[in-house]
């Protein structure tokens, strides 16, 4: 055996014992992202997908950029989870355009009185029911991923973020700027909507968990989240 072959055998059983080692790892991000995801979803297919992230990871990691392989997986293995549901994605431009139109209703109504806009203030400039604010927010969690990598009805309106593992500097002074200025947005968000991101983003509860600490039902926590992402994109849009 020559030594290019003897080194494609130690890379290929490198990476199987990579995959074979961390394939809970798929398991354990895909149950997170199920409870955040609409419910036509399956964990078999989130799985499927975040093996093919995994083994991209595993052929693809260089421990010499600093950052750790369960790190570096980490992202891999989300993110075709998260390409899977969009390439899946049903939603039409109406529920885009909808929830622009919430967003800057409730970005006028705040700019003008100085504090968090009601539900009933929105529905009345609307000129909506509050069913159909409802039906709204509900229908925005079915196209939301439970991030912010994804900007509306087209594909490329996307606030996308280098790999770790592969950035430039630019790109890396661009992501730190990107964090820093969603930080300070997170900061900004009324009282309530700003626990709800860190009950559900930092400390990883489910809503209706949510729903038990603050008290309302896990629907309510549903809208809450939903108004701020919205909030969130609307502060953001610069980066699309």
């Amino acid at each position: 055996m020559n030594a290019r072959a003897m080194y494609q055998n130690v890379q290929a059983g490198s990476t199987e014992a990579l995959v074979a080692k961390h394939a809970d790892l798929v398991k354990r991000v895909a149950f997170h992202l199920l409870g955040r995801l609409p419910s036509h979803v399956q964990a078999e297919d989130l799985i499927q997908a975040g093996m093919v992230g995994l083994l991209d990871a595993a052929r693809l990691f260089d421990g010499d950029k600093g950052a750790s392989f369960e790190t570096y997986a980490g992202l891999r293995i989300r993110g075709a989870m998260l390409d899977e549901v969009r390439r899946n994605d049903w939603a039409p431009r109406s529920v885009y355009r909808r929830q622009r139109e919430i967003a800057q209703t409730v970005a006028e109504i705040e700019s003008e009185t100085g504090r968090e806009a009601r539900d009933a203030e929105v529905c009345e400039r609307m000129g909506i029911t509050l069913d159909e604010y409802h039906a709204a927010l509900t229908d925005s969690s079915s196209v939301h991923v439970g991030s912010l990598d994804h900007g509306g009805e087209s594909e490329n309106e996307t606030f996308d973020i280098a790999d770790p593992n592969s950035q430039q500097p630019d790109e890396a002074l661009a992501e730190d700027h990107f964090q820093r200025d969603l930080a300070d947005c997170i900061d900004e968000l009324p009282e309530r909507e700003r626990l709800v991101m860190s009950l559900y983003y930092v400390e990883e509860l489910n809503q209706k968990e949510i729903g038990a600490v603050l008290g309302v039902s896990e629907s309510r926590v549903c809208q809450i989240h939903n108004k701020a992402i919205m909030r969130l994109k609307t502060a953001m849009n610069a980066w699309k």
